[in-house]
């Protein structure tokens, strides 16, 4: 029998009070049989429930609830496995990474579940007919879905799977059933750029509000990216790229009223246009896509500078990953502006990744002392927050405590620079 197990109690809760302890299997919900944690999400919101379990000494137990509107069960569930990708893409960034870092970082997740409940991107390529039957009951809306490409000969080719299922048709099922998405699609020149995008972008137009944003992104590529064969976005093909992006942005403005379709800010910065003011992006539904994320960062400097504190005199170290290098002046002067402060710029190129990788969030550890540890002349520093995860370490296993205690600089994890200076 399926079943999900219990991590952790809150105190004081409906669970602490039925005696609920970690490790007790929660097998069924009022008769329905719990196989992960959307089962036990759906199905435990009911107010009256009568829950199946075993505990943790293999004792049977039922616990019958009656709770007011909702209040929470106060129970905290055990990570599910994931579903993972059976794609080869050639792009993927999992096979661009190098050997030797942690092992969840090569874990290469395809999860629809993780889609609604995180904004993972994934491309439902192993997605089964209970699984859309579950989307339905469960509305499960919106997902987050790697389209790539909607002719079905492309997608097989860019996901390297001759058995992955026809997305348009996947697609025009959930919607049918009320279900929405927001799409990306990764382009590679020569493969899904040119009619090929323009045939996916009319067929995922054609599915009306179903798809609520589209981005599309350039290819990205590591030193370490052994798999790919094709050919890299340059500056010419990237102009080419967001030409069409900005043609169809406008075409869905006049029948829509917003663009609809978004190119990522590494677009903009390849082709070397000039990004999009905040209103274009409204929402900032795929932000943590890289769409629209430069442009909020200068709204939230902008917004934030009437509460910074005077630092006359003090000298601040900005580190950022190159691609940023052009566009931080203008910011900086607004905050200098404000404090009093001078700051110094201090583009990295990322050791790990090689050059091609230019984004602040994926700097390391070693990149970080690399550029500050002789920077004596500092009275602070401020490093991408984006680049340490919650369990404050970098992508190569450095601990930020202990970098930060290596170098001869107070340093500050921050994603908007006014955030730290406060």
């Amino acid at each position: 029998m399926a079943s999900v197990r219990v991590a952790r109690i809150d105190r004081g809760s409906i669970a602490a009070t039925l005696g609920i302890t970690p490790g007790t299997e929660l097998l069924t919900v009022n008769g329905r049989q719990l196989g992960d944690f959307l089962d036990w999400e759906f199905l435990s919101a009911d107010d009256e429930l009568v829950i199946e379990a075993r505990q943790p000494d293999g004792a049977s137990v039922v616990y019958e609830v009656e709770r007011g509107e909702g209040e929470p069960m106060g129970i905290e569930l055990e990570p599910p496995t994931v579903r993972q990708c059976a794609n080869r893409c050639e792009f993927c960034f999992i096979e661009g990474l190098p050997a030797g870092l942690r092992r969840p970082l090569y874990l290469r997740d395809d999860d629809y579940r993780l889609s609604f409940a995180y904004g993972n991107f994934a491309t439902l390529s192993n997605v089964r007919d209970r699984d859309v039957r579950r989307i339905l009951e469960y509305r499960l809306s919106p997902l987050y879905v790697s389209v790539h490409a909607t002719p079905h000969d492309v997608r097989q080719v860019l996901l390297n799977n001759p058995k992955v299922p026809d997305v348009v048709a996947q697609l025009t099922t959930l919607a049918a059933g009320g279900i929405q998405f927001h799409c990306q699609m990764v382009i590679v020149p020569g493969l899904n750029d040119g009619p090929v995008l323009e045939r996916s972008l009319a067929d995922l137009w054609a599915l009306g509000d179903a798809v609520l944003t589209v981005a599309v992104v350039p290819v990205g590529l590591t030193q370490f990216s052994h798999l790919y064969t094709g050919r890299s976005m340059d500056p010419c093909a990237a102009r080419t790229l967001l030409g069409v992006t900005e043609r169809w942005a406008a075409r869905a403005v006049a029948a829509r009223g917003e663009p609809w379709v978004y190119g990522s800010d590494e677009l903009y910065l390849l082709a070397g246009a000039p990004l999009p003011a905040a209103e274009h992006y409204g929402d900032f539904a795929q932000i943590e896509n890289g769409v629209g994320a430069i442009t909020m960062l200068r709204s939230r400097v902008t917004e934030g500078l009437d509460g910074l504190p005077r630092l006359d005199g003090q000298r601040v170290g900005v580190v950022t990953g190159t691609a940023m290098a052009p566009l931080m002046p203008p910011l900086l002067d607004q905050i200098r502006g404000a404090t009093g402060a001078s700051f110094e710029m201090i583009p990295v190129v990322n050791s790990l990744f090689g050059p091609t990788i230019t984004t602040a969030g994926l700097l390391v550890g070693a990149d970080i002392r690399a550029a500050l540890a002789d920077r004596v002349d500092l009275d602070l520093a401020l490093i991408p927050a984006e680049s340490i995860n919650d369990a404050g370490l970098f992508l190569d296993d450095a601990r930020f405590i202990d970098v930060r205690e290596s170098l001869p600089v107070p340093v500050f994890p921050s994603y908007f620079f006014v955030d730290a200076l406060r």
